[in-house]
C-alpha cells in the first residue's frame, strides 16, 4: 500500500503603550508631558538573571549571539542603565550559527531558519564553532542555562565537563561555570545581585509533556523518570528564593506559562492524511478484522459500545484523515489478540516532532508500511486528554508554589501564565498589525520562534516590557508611565529574521 503525495494539511508553518500627552506653545513647540524614567525604589546597580532557556535567549532551537544580544534580560539591562542599572555581561556564542563541539566535535546541531522557498524550518547548512574547550571569562549577569530544571540550579558540579557523559553535566553551564563545582545558583549570587528577575520551572514538566506523558514517576531528588515532584519542587524553589533574597536583593520572579499553549503542540493537525478514494477503501480492508474484533469485544461486554467506536479505524478519501496510534489507556485487549489502536480526536494533541514521521516508512523496502496508516504511531507522539489533565494540574500546583514563595518574599510578580493565554487568545490586539504581529502561529505569528518552544526576539522583547511593568507595580518604577518600554515592533521575528 502506498500513498501518493502525502503532505501534511493543518501544519500552521506558514500559517500596552506608555501615553504621551503634548501640547503647543505660541510658536508651535511640541511639548512632552510624560513624566521622566524614574527607577522608584529599586536598585538596578548590580543586576543578575536567573533561569533557563527562556532566560538566555535561546530561539530556532539553538543559542547565538543574535539571540542573546535579544534576550528579555539583556533588553531590560538597557533600559535599566538609563536610571543607574550597570552593565550587563553575558556569555556570548561564538557564532551565529548556533550548536556546541567539543575539541571541534559536534555535540548540538546549528540553528533552524526560515526557507523562504518552501516557508518550512530547515537545519542551517554550516559548522558550529563554538567549543566547550574555550570558555568565555565570567561572571555573567545573564545566568541562564538551556535545559535547567529548578533542581539543576542548586547541583554542584553541573558545569563539570567530566560529568556532561554522565548526564549529570550542562554544556551550556560548562561554559559560564566559575569553577567545575560550582552551582549555577551559587554563580549568581557571588555577584551579590541588587536586583534579580527568576524564570525558572518550565523544565520541570516540558520534556514530560513533549515527549508525550511518558509513563514513569515524578522525579524526587533521588529517582523519577517524568516531571519533578510538587513537594521536592516546593523544596527546591523555597531554597532558591530564600537565598536570592538573603542578602536583601529585590527582583521580579515569573510563574511557569501553559506549556500546552505552544506552537509545539498547535501546528500538526490530528487529521493531516490524505488519501484518494481507492486507497481508502484498500487500508480499511486492512482494518476489517481488528474492526470486527472490537465488535465482538463489545458484543461479550468487555469494552463497552462508545468505546468499540472510538477505537475504530476507518479512512476516506479526502485530505483530512486522522492517523492511527496506539493508546495505552484504552481497555487491554491483548487476550483477544486485539491491540490497542485507535484514531487520532480533536482533542488529541499532536507534538511538532510527529511531523517528521508521519507518512514516512517503517520500512524503506516496504511501501506498504506508511507510518500513522498502515503502522501505528506511538502515543508518544500525541498527549490525551487525560494526559493534558495531569500535565495542566502539576503545572497549576507549581504556579500556587511560586506564588506563596513570591508573596512571603515580598517581590514583583510577572504572570507568564496569562501571557502565554492571551498570545493564544489573540488578546494582544494592538500589536497584532503589520510589523508588530504578536501571536503563536509557528511561522507568522510572531511571539514563537521555529523549534515551537522558544520566543522570538519579538516575544522576548514582550516579556522584557511585561518584566517592566510588574517592576512599576511593586518598586514604584515608571517605565511604562514615562514611556520607556521597548517598541516590540523593532524587533525580529520568523519572517523578518534576525539574520538576512
Amino acid at each position: 500500500m502506498t500513498i501518493k503525495n502525502f503532505s501534511f494539511k493543518g501544519l500552521g508553518w506558514f500559517l500596552a503603550l506608555g501615553i504621551i500627552a503634548t501640547s503647543c506653545s505660541e510658536d508651535n513647540e511640541v511639548v512632552s508631558m510624560a513624566p521622566s524614567l524614574d527607577a522608584g525604589s529599586a536598585d538596578f546597580s548590580t543586576f543578575v538573571s536567573v533561569g533557563n532557556s527562556l532566560t538566555s535567549g535561546y530561539t530556532d532551537n539553538a543559542l547565538f549571539i543574535a539571540a542573546q544580544e535579544n534576550s528579555f534580560p539583556n533588553i531590560m539591562s538597557q533600559k535599566m542603565a538609563l536610571v543607574g542599572g550597570g552593565d550587563f555581561r553575558q556569555p556570548l556564542m561564538a557564532d551565529n550559527i548556533g550548536g556546541l563541539t567539543i575539541g571541534g566535535s559536534p555535540i548540538a546541531g546549528p540553528r533552524l531558519y526560515l526557507n523562504m522557498s518552501t516557508l518550512r524550518p530547515a537545519v542551517l547548512d554550516a559548522m558550529p564553532t563554538t567549543d566547550l574547550l574555550n570558555s568565555p571569562a565570567g561572571p555573567f549577569n545573564n545566568m541562564g542555562v538551556p535545559g535547567a530544571a529548578t533542581f539543576h540550579l542548586l547541583a554542584p558540579g553541573y558545569g563539570n565537563i567530566a560529568n556532561l557523559s554522565l548526564g549529570a553535566a550542562n554544556p551550556y553551564f560548562i561554559r559560564m561555570a566559575s569553577d567545575p563545582n560550582a552551582t549555577v545558583l551559587g554563580d549568581a549570587l557571588a555577584q551579590n545581585p541588587s536586583f534579580f528577575t527568576l524564570w525558572i520551572g518550565n523544565n520541570d514538566i516540558l520534556g514530560y509533556a513533549t515527549q508525550g506523558a511518558p509513563d514513569g514517576s515524578p522525579f524526587n531528588g533521588v529517582n523519577g523518570t517524568t516531571y519533578t515532584d510538587p513537594a521536592f519542587f516546593e523544596f527546591v524553589y523555597g531554597n532558591i528564593i530564600g537565598a536570592m533574597t538573603a542578602g536583601g536583593a529585590q527582583g521580579v520572579v515569573a510563574n511557569i506559562p501553559d506549556v500546552l499553549s505552544i506552537p509545539f503542540f498547535h501546528t500538526i493537525a490530528y487529521n493531516p492524511v490524505p488519501m484518494d478514494a481507492g486507497t481508502a477503501a484498500y487500508v480499511n480492508s486492512n482494518y476489517d478484522a481488528y474492526n470486527n474484533g472490537l465488535l465482538y469485544a463489545a458484543s461479550v461486554g468487555l469494552i463497552t459500545a462508545e468505546e468499540a467506536a472510538f477505537r475504530t479505524i476507518s479512512f476516506e478519501g479526502s485530505e483530512t484523515n486522522a492517523f492511527v496510534i496506539t493508546d495505552d489507556e484504552l481497555t487491554d485487549l491483548t487476550g483477544l489478540m486485539i491491540p490497542s489502536l485507535r484514531q487520532t480526536k480533536p482533542t488529541d494533541l499532536v507534538t511538532l516532532t510527529t511531523g517528521s514521521v508521519l507518512g514516512t516508512l517503517a520500512d524503506p523496502n516496504n511501501p506498504a508500511s506508511v507510518l500513522g496508516v498502515a503502522v501505528p504511531l506511538g502515543d508518544a507522539n500525541v498527549l490525551t486528554t487525560a494526559e493534558q489533565g495531569t500535565i495542566n494540574g502539576v503545572v497549576t500546583t507549581y504556579n500556587g508554589i511560586i506564588a506563596s514563595a513570591v508573596n512571603a518574599a515580598g517581590l514583583a510578580f510577572m504572570d507568564a501564565h496569562t501571557i502565554f493565554n492571551n498570545l493564544v487568545a489573540g488578546n494582544y490586539t494592538d500589536l497584532a498589525v503589520g510589523d508588530n504581529q504578536i501571536g503563536t502561529n509557528l511561522v507568522l505569528g510572531g511571539g514563537f520562534s521555529l523549534d515551537g518552544v522558544h520566543m522570538t526576539a519579538r516575544g522576548y522583547a514582550l516579556i522584557a516590557n511585561e518584566m517592566l511593568k510588574a517592576i512599576d507595580a511593586k518598586y514604584d518604577s515608571n517605565f511604562e508611565a514615562s514611556g520607556s518600554l521597548v517598541d516590540i515592533g523593532e524587533y525580529p521575528t520568523n519572517y523578518s529574521p534576525l539574520l538576512q
